[in-house]
């Protein structure tokens, strides 16, 4: 259950980023796979203070639901621990997972004030804790505080060159080609040392798998078992295992459908 908020009070510590926690993005381009910087992290004590006394904290369990498409909006939430997926559903009901944002960043845009709707979804894939900063008083708070103005352009700024580069992979690659570039994405982020290669430490179904890469469930189940009777990779209940990212690399290339 989404337990009852509370007012925010206090500052927010600079975010310490825990391996494995930067967003997970579907692009080339290795810059931003880290994400946009801390919303938070040009504030001043004092200025966070200011921010965080607007906020209202929730806490999400994992598959709970904080804002969905078509729905009424009113600011951003800043994201303090876990991890949220944002996707858009199309009108036959066929998802696209456009990022998996992560400590320190903000969800909840494009627009970041109020008064339109939500043009996507956002759901916690892990236990969350966010704050909420509704828009009327974040408008204000933008007016007053330049950094804060300038850290929600740069977000924004952030997460519109990540879609477009998500749309350009989309229209531009296979979906062999976008597997094999978010397995080795997946490796560089959860990659732990294996005896078979690199295991992926942390939990993806096949499902949320297909949701980025733009594919169906049933089409990553066979794809991964094609790669695994190739020795690429090595599936183990809910994990994978990646023994050969040479061959992914040369796949993420050159592959086709």
């Amino acid at each position: 259950m989404l337990q009852a908020a509370s007012v925010v009070r206090g500052t927010l510590p600079p975010v310490v980023r825990p391996a494995g926690s930067s967003s997970l993005l579907l692009t080339e381009n290795q810059q931003w796979i880290g994400g946009p910087p801390p919303l938070m992290d040009k504030l001043n004590p004092r200025e966070r203070e200011l921010v965080l006394k607007q906020g209202r904290r929730k806490v999400l369990n994992r598959g709970q639901t904080l804002f969905s498409q078509g729905g009424r909006h009113d600011g951003i939430w800043l994201i303090e621990s876990g991890r949220i997926r944002v996707f858009y559903t199309s009108p036959q009901g066929r998802e696209i997972t456009l990022a998996y944002w992560h400590v320190g960043n903000f969800v909840g845009g494009p627009e970041v004030f109020e008064g339109t709707v939500h043009q996507w979804s956002g759901v916690a894939s892990s236990n969350c804790s966010v704050v909420h900063l509704p828009g009327k008083e974040l408008r204000s708070l933008a007016a007053e505080i330049p950094n804060l103005a300038i850290g929600l352009i740069e977000g924004l700024t952030f997460k519109g060159k990540c879609y477009s580069a998500l749309a350009q992979m989309l229209g531009t690659r296979s979906i062999t080609q976008r597997l094999a570039h978010l397995l080795l994405h997946l490796v560089e982020l959860y990659g732990v040392p294996d005896a078979d290669g690199r295991v992926i430490a942390a939990a993806f179904t096949h499902a949320d798998i297909a949701h980025m890469v733009g594919a169906t469930r049933q089409w990553v189940t066979i794809s991964l078992k094609r790669m695994q009777e190739k020795g690429i990779v090595l599936t183990r209940r809910s994990q994978i295992v990646v023994c050969r990212t040479d061959v992914l690399e040369e796949m993420r290339g050159h592959a086709s459908d």
